[in-house]
Protein backbone atom coordinates (compact mmCIF):
# COMPACT_ATOMS: atom_id res chain seq x y z
CA UNK A 1 0.00 0.00 0.00
CA UNK A 2 2.54 2.18 0.65
CA UNK A 3 4.48 2.39 -2.50
CA UNK A 4 0.85 2.52 -4.41
CA UNK A 5 0.59 5.87 -2.76
CA UNK A 6 3.99 7.55 -4.17
CA UNK A 7 3.11 5.41 -7.36
CA UNK A 8 3.22 8.41 -10.24
CA UNK A 9 -0.20 8.41 -12.25
CA UNK A 10 -1.52 10.52 -14.85
CA UNK A 11 -4.81 11.99 -13.26
CA UNK A 12 -7.31 13.40 -15.96
CA UNK A 13 -8.68 16.14 -12.86
CA UNK A 14 -7.54 17.73 -9.87
CA UNK A 15 -9.98 18.50 -7.23
CA UNK A 16 -10.18 21.58 -5.76
CA UNK A 17 -11.64 22.20 -2.45
CA UNK A 18 -12.61 25.71 -2.05
CA UNK A 19 -11.68 26.54 1.97
CA UNK A 20 -11.40 23.94 3.84
CA UNK A 21 -12.51 24.26 7.16
CA UNK A 22 -15.63 26.39 5.81
CA UNK A 23 -17.41 23.57 3.71
CA UNK A 24 -20.47 24.06 5.49
CA UNK A 25 -20.46 27.97 5.00
CA UNK A 26 -19.41 27.83 1.16
CA UNK A 27 -22.66 28.87 -0.01
CA UNK A 28 -22.98 31.44 2.46
CA UNK A 29 -18.97 32.54 1.32
CA UNK A 30 -20.12 32.64 -2.35
CA UNK A 31 -22.76 35.58 -1.62
CA UNK A 32 -19.94 37.98 -0.89
CA UNK A 33 -17.82 36.45 -3.23
CA UNK A 34 -20.80 37.60 -5.90
CA UNK A 35 -21.15 40.73 -4.62
CA UNK A 36 -17.50 41.90 -5.02
CA UNK A 37 -17.43 40.17 -8.48
CA UNK A 38 -20.53 41.68 -10.02
CA UNK A 39 -19.70 45.75 -8.38
CA UNK A 40 -16.41 45.22 -10.01
CA UNK A 41 -17.44 44.17 -13.23
CA UNK A 42 -19.79 46.91 -13.18
CA UNK A 43 -17.10 49.42 -12.03
CA UNK A 44 -14.50 48.58 -14.52
CA UNK A 45 -16.64 48.34 -17.42
CA UNK A 46 -17.88 51.42 -17.02
CA UNK A 47 -14.35 53.57 -16.70
CA UNK A 48 -13.78 51.11 -20.03
CA UNK A 49 -16.93 52.61 -21.60
CA UNK A 50 -16.75 56.47 -20.74
CA UNK A 51 -12.67 56.65 -21.31
CA UNK A 52 -13.57 54.88 -24.92
CA UNK A 53 -16.74 57.23 -25.38
CA UNK A 54 -15.11 60.39 -24.73
CA UNK A 55 -12.72 62.18 -26.95
CA UNK A 56 -11.03 63.79 -24.01
CA UNK A 57 -10.24 61.02 -21.67
CA UNK A 58 -7.89 59.72 -24.76
CA UNK A 59 -4.71 60.56 -23.16
CA UNK A 60 -1.57 58.34 -21.45
CA UNK A 61 -3.21 58.60 -18.00
CA UNK A 62 -6.17 57.24 -19.25
CA UNK A 63 -5.15 54.89 -21.29
CA UNK A 64 -2.81 53.26 -18.35
CA UNK A 65 -5.74 53.12 -16.43
CA UNK A 66 -7.98 51.40 -19.40
CA UNK A 67 -4.96 48.66 -19.28
CA UNK A 68 -5.22 48.34 -15.54
CA UNK A 69 -9.13 47.95 -15.70
CA UNK A 70 -8.60 44.96 -17.97
CA UNK A 71 -6.53 43.34 -15.81
CA UNK A 72 -8.69 43.99 -13.08
CA UNK A 73 -11.32 42.03 -15.74
CA UNK A 74 -9.34 39.25 -15.55
CA UNK A 75 -7.63 38.14 -12.82
CA UNK A 76 -11.32 37.91 -10.42
CA UNK A 77 -12.57 35.93 -13.32
CA UNK A 78 -10.15 33.21 -13.43
CA UNK A 79 -10.35 32.61 -10.14
CA UNK A 80 -14.40 33.52 -9.11
CA UNK A 81 -16.33 31.57 -11.75
CA UNK A 82 -14.41 28.11 -10.95
CA UNK A 83 -14.99 29.43 -7.35
CA UNK A 84 -18.64 29.94 -7.18
CA UNK A 85 -18.96 26.48 -9.02
CA UNK A 86 -17.62 25.10 -6.14
CA UNK A 87 -19.47 27.56 -3.58
CA UNK A 88 -22.61 26.90 -4.92
CA UNK A 89 -22.75 23.23 -7.06
CA UNK A 90 -19.71 21.34 -5.34
CA UNK A 91 -18.59 21.20 -9.04
CA UNK A 92 -14.71 20.94 -7.57
CA UNK A 93 -12.98 18.64 -10.72
CA UNK A 94 -10.86 20.34 -12.85
CA UNK A 95 -8.80 18.98 -15.83
CA UNK A 96 -5.36 19.12 -15.49
CA UNK A 97 -4.90 21.48 -18.70
CA UNK A 98 -7.72 23.06 -17.49
CA UNK A 99 -5.77 24.06 -14.23
CA UNK A 100 -2.53 24.69 -15.82
CA UNK A 101 -4.76 27.45 -18.09
CA UNK A 102 -6.12 28.84 -15.33
CA UNK A 103 -2.62 29.13 -13.44
CA UNK A 104 -1.16 30.85 -16.32
CA UNK A 105 -3.61 33.51 -17.10
CA UNK A 106 -4.01 34.23 -13.32
CA UNK A 107 -0.23 34.62 -13.01
CA UNK A 108 0.39 36.72 -16.26
CA UNK A 109 -2.95 38.74 -15.50
CA UNK A 110 -1.26 39.61 -11.77
CA UNK A 111 2.40 40.39 -13.58
CA UNK A 112 1.05 42.59 -16.18
CA UNK A 113 -1.08 43.99 -13.53
CA UNK A 114 2.22 45.21 -11.76
CA UNK A 115 3.79 46.15 -14.88
CA UNK A 116 1.14 48.75 -15.24
CA UNK A 117 1.72 49.91 -11.99
CA UNK A 118 5.00 50.49 -12.36
CA UNK A 119 4.53 52.55 -15.88
CA UNK A 120 1.36 54.42 -13.68
CA UNK A 121 4.34 55.76 -11.38
CA UNK A 122 6.25 56.72 -13.91
CA UNK A 123 3.65 58.96 -15.55
CA UNK A 124 3.24 60.24 -12.10
CA UNK A 125 6.98 61.05 -11.87
CA UNK A 126 6.86 62.87 -15.16
CA UNK A 127 3.75 64.74 -14.62
CA UNK A 128 5.52 66.16 -11.13
CA UNK A 129 9.23 66.57 -11.90
CA UNK A 130 8.99 67.33 -15.70
CA UNK A 131 5.54 68.67 -16.46
CA UNK A 132 6.61 70.81 -19.32
CA UNK A 133 8.01 67.91 -21.12
CA UNK A 134 5.36 65.64 -20.23
CA UNK A 135 3.28 65.46 -23.52
CA UNK A 136 6.52 65.06 -24.90
CA UNK A 137 7.62 62.16 -23.56
CA UNK A 138 4.73 60.08 -22.51
CA UNK A 139 2.55 59.95 -25.95
CA UNK A 140 -0.34 57.99 -26.41
CA UNK A 141 2.12 55.69 -28.95
CA UNK A 142 4.54 54.92 -26.58
CA UNK A 143 2.13 54.28 -23.42
CA UNK A 144 0.77 51.68 -25.66
CA UNK A 145 3.84 50.44 -26.88
CA UNK A 146 5.26 50.46 -22.70
CA UNK A 147 1.66 48.11 -22.53
CA UNK A 148 2.70 46.07 -24.86
CA UNK A 149 6.28 45.58 -23.41
CA UNK A 150 4.62 44.75 -20.28
CA UNK A 151 2.34 42.00 -21.60
CA UNK A 152 5.17 40.61 -23.69
CA UNK A 153 6.97 40.51 -20.36
CA UNK A 154 4.33 38.73 -18.61
CA UNK A 155 3.70 36.19 -20.99
CA UNK A 156 7.41 34.96 -21.60
CA UNK A 157 7.51 34.80 -18.15
CA UNK A 158 5.05 33.10 -16.75
CA UNK A 159 4.51 30.84 -20.24
CA UNK A 160 7.31 28.53 -18.84
CA UNK A 161 5.47 27.76 -15.55
CA UNK A 162 2.55 25.45 -17.08
CA UNK A 163 4.60 24.23 -19.53
CA UNK A 164 7.12 22.81 -16.98
CA UNK A 165 4.36 21.46 -14.89
CA UNK A 166 2.96 19.49 -17.91
CA UNK A 167 5.84 17.71 -18.21
CA UNK A 168 5.67 16.01 -14.27
CA UNK A 169 4.04 13.13 -13.01
CA UNK A 170 1.28 13.83 -10.63
CA UNK A 171 0.26 11.35 -7.75
CA UNK A 172 -2.84 9.62 -6.33
CA UNK A 173 -5.29 11.77 -4.64
CA UNK A 174 -4.78 15.37 -6.09
CA UNK A 175 -6.59 17.58 -3.96
CA UNK A 176 -5.79 20.70 -3.76
CA UNK A 177 -6.65 22.67 -0.78
CA UNK A 178 -7.54 26.03 -2.51
CA UNK A 179 -10.05 28.03 -4.77
CA UNK A 180 -8.13 28.23 -7.83
CA UNK A 181 -5.14 26.55 -9.24
CA UNK A 182 -2.12 27.92 -7.24
CA UNK A 183 1.58 27.58 -9.02
CA UNK A 184 2.90 26.51 -5.62
CA UNK A 185 -0.20 24.43 -4.92
CA UNK A 186 -0.32 22.02 -7.92
CA UNK A 187 3.57 22.06 -7.82
CA UNK A 188 3.01 19.65 -4.21
CA UNK A 189 0.87 17.57 -6.16
CA UNK A 190 3.84 16.03 -8.15
CA UNK A 191 5.81 12.78 -7.89
CA UNK A 192 8.99 14.00 -9.62
CA UNK A 193 11.64 16.16 -9.07
CA UNK A 194 10.51 19.67 -8.26
CA UNK A 195 13.53 21.61 -8.15
CA UNK A 196 13.45 23.21 -11.06
CA UNK A 197 9.87 24.45 -10.98
CA UNK A 198 10.90 25.71 -6.73
CA UNK A 199 13.66 27.48 -8.31
CA UNK A 200 12.32 29.22 -11.42
CA UNK A 201 9.75 30.66 -9.34
CA UNK A 202 11.90 31.94 -6.56
CA UNK A 203 13.52 33.69 -9.41
CA UNK A 204 10.16 35.14 -10.58
CA UNK A 205 9.28 36.23 -7.14
CA UNK A 206 12.12 37.95 -6.21
CA UNK A 207 14.08 39.23 -9.20
CA UNK A 208 10.62 40.68 -11.29
CA UNK A 209 8.21 41.09 -8.23
CA UNK A 210 11.03 42.52 -6.10
CA UNK A 211 12.31 45.00 -9.19
CA UNK A 212 8.79 46.30 -9.52
CA UNK A 213 8.71 47.12 -6.26
CA UNK A 214 11.93 48.67 -6.16
CA UNK A 215 11.02 50.84 -9.13
CA UNK A 216 7.85 51.92 -7.52
CA UNK A 217 9.80 53.11 -4.83
CA UNK A 218 12.59 54.74 -6.49
CA UNK A 219 10.34 56.77 -8.56
CA UNK A 220 8.08 57.52 -5.59
CA UNK A 221 10.98 58.49 -3.75
CA UNK A 222 12.46 61.07 -6.53
CA UNK A 223 8.47 62.19 -6.91
CA UNK A 224 7.80 62.90 -2.98
CA UNK A 225 11.71 64.60 -2.80
CA UNK A 226 9.89 66.80 -5.87
CA UNK A 227 6.83 67.36 -3.88
CA UNK A 228 8.68 68.48 -0.73
CA UNK A 229 10.70 71.31 -2.87
CA UNK A 230 7.66 73.43 -3.92
CA UNK A 231 7.15 76.35 -2.28
CA UNK A 232 3.84 76.91 -3.89
CA UNK A 233 1.32 75.19 -1.59
CA UNK A 234 -1.43 75.08 -4.33
CA UNK A 235 0.89 72.83 -6.17
CA UNK A 236 2.19 71.21 -3.25
CA UNK A 237 -1.71 69.82 -2.64
CA UNK A 238 -2.36 69.32 -6.40
CA UNK A 239 0.62 66.68 -6.17
CA UNK A 240 -0.10 65.09 -3.90
CA UNK A 241 -3.54 64.64 -5.25
CA UNK A 242 -2.13 63.67 -7.94
CA UNK A 243 -0.21 60.51 -6.17
CA UNK A 244 -2.65 59.49 -3.85
CA UNK A 245 -5.12 57.29 -6.22
CA UNK A 246 -1.94 55.47 -7.57
CA UNK A 247 -0.99 55.34 -3.65
CA UNK A 248 -4.42 53.66 -3.18
CA UNK A 249 -4.47 51.48 -5.63
CA UNK A 250 -1.14 50.03 -4.37
CA UNK A 251 -2.30 49.45 -0.95
CA UNK A 252 -5.28 47.98 -2.18
CA UNK A 253 -3.18 45.51 -4.52
CA UNK A 254 -0.19 44.82 -2.63
CA UNK A 255 -1.16 44.32 0.73
CA UNK A 256 -3.41 41.32 0.65
CA UNK A 257 -1.18 39.53 -1.09
CA UNK A 258 2.05 40.74 1.70
CA UNK A 259 -0.09 39.59 4.46
CA UNK A 260 -0.97 36.17 2.46
CA UNK A 261 2.52 35.77 1.98
CA UNK A 262 3.53 36.29 5.60
CA UNK A 263 1.35 34.01 6.96
CA UNK A 264 2.65 31.46 4.89
CA UNK A 265 6.01 31.66 5.53
CA UNK A 266 5.99 32.83 9.48
CA UNK A 267 1.89 31.93 10.60
CA UNK A 268 2.03 27.88 10.75
CA UNK A 269 0.01 28.40 13.57
CA UNK A 270 -2.64 30.53 11.84
CA UNK A 271 -5.46 28.28 10.37
CA UNK A 272 -5.76 27.32 6.33
CA UNK A 273 -8.68 28.99 5.69
CA UNK A 274 -7.28 32.50 6.62
CA UNK A 275 -4.36 32.05 3.89
CA UNK A 276 -7.14 31.10 1.51
CA UNK A 277 -9.50 33.80 2.04
CA UNK A 278 -6.20 36.68 2.24
CA UNK A 279 -5.13 35.08 -1.36
CA UNK A 280 -8.75 35.61 -2.79
CA UNK A 281 -8.69 39.40 -1.25
CA UNK A 282 -5.99 40.41 -3.57
CA UNK A 283 -8.13 39.37 -6.58
CA UNK A 284 -11.58 40.51 -5.31
CA UNK A 285 -10.25 43.75 -3.57
CA UNK A 286 -8.31 45.24 -6.30
CA UNK A 287 -10.79 44.89 -8.55
CA UNK A 288 -13.88 46.01 -6.97
CA UNK A 289 -11.67 49.05 -5.51
CA UNK A 290 -9.53 50.43 -8.19
CA UNK A 291 -12.22 51.83 -10.14
CA UNK A 292 -14.38 53.64 -7.69
CA UNK A 293 -10.36 54.33 -6.00
CA UNK A 294 -10.14 56.12 -9.45
CA UNK A 295 -13.60 57.66 -10.10
CA UNK A 296 -13.67 59.45 -7.23
CA UNK A 297 -10.44 60.82 -6.68
CA UNK A 298 -9.85 61.91 -10.47
CA UNK A 299 -12.46 64.79 -10.69
CA UNK A 300 -12.49 65.14 -14.80
CA UNK A 301 -13.16 60.94 -14.57
CA UNK A 302 -15.98 61.35 -12.11
CA UNK A 303 -17.59 63.93 -14.45
CA UNK A 304 -17.60 61.99 -17.23
CA UNK A 305 -19.23 59.08 -15.26
CA UNK A 306 -21.80 61.32 -14.18
CA UNK A 307 -22.36 62.95 -17.13
CA UNK A 308 -23.41 58.84 -18.80
CA UNK A 309 -25.22 57.49 -15.45
CA UNK A 310 -27.58 61.07 -15.75
CA UNK A 311 -28.33 59.70 -19.38
CA UNK A 312 -29.85 56.45 -18.15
Amino acid sequence: MASFNITPIDPSTFILMGIPGLEAAHFLISIPFSMFYIIGLLGNFTLLFVVREEQTLHKPMYLLLCMLVLTDINMPTSVVLKALCIFCFNFKGITVSGCLIQMFFLHAASMMHSAVLITMAFDIYIAICNPLRYSTILTNARIAKLGFVGLIRALLFILPTPLLLSRQPFCANCIIPHTYCDHMAVVKMSCGNITVNRTYWLIIAFVVNGLDMMLIAMSYSLTIRTVLRMSSKKAHQKALNTCTAHISVILVSYTPSLFSSLTHRFGQGIAPHVHIILANLYFLLAATLNPIIYGVKMKELLDKVGKYTCRM
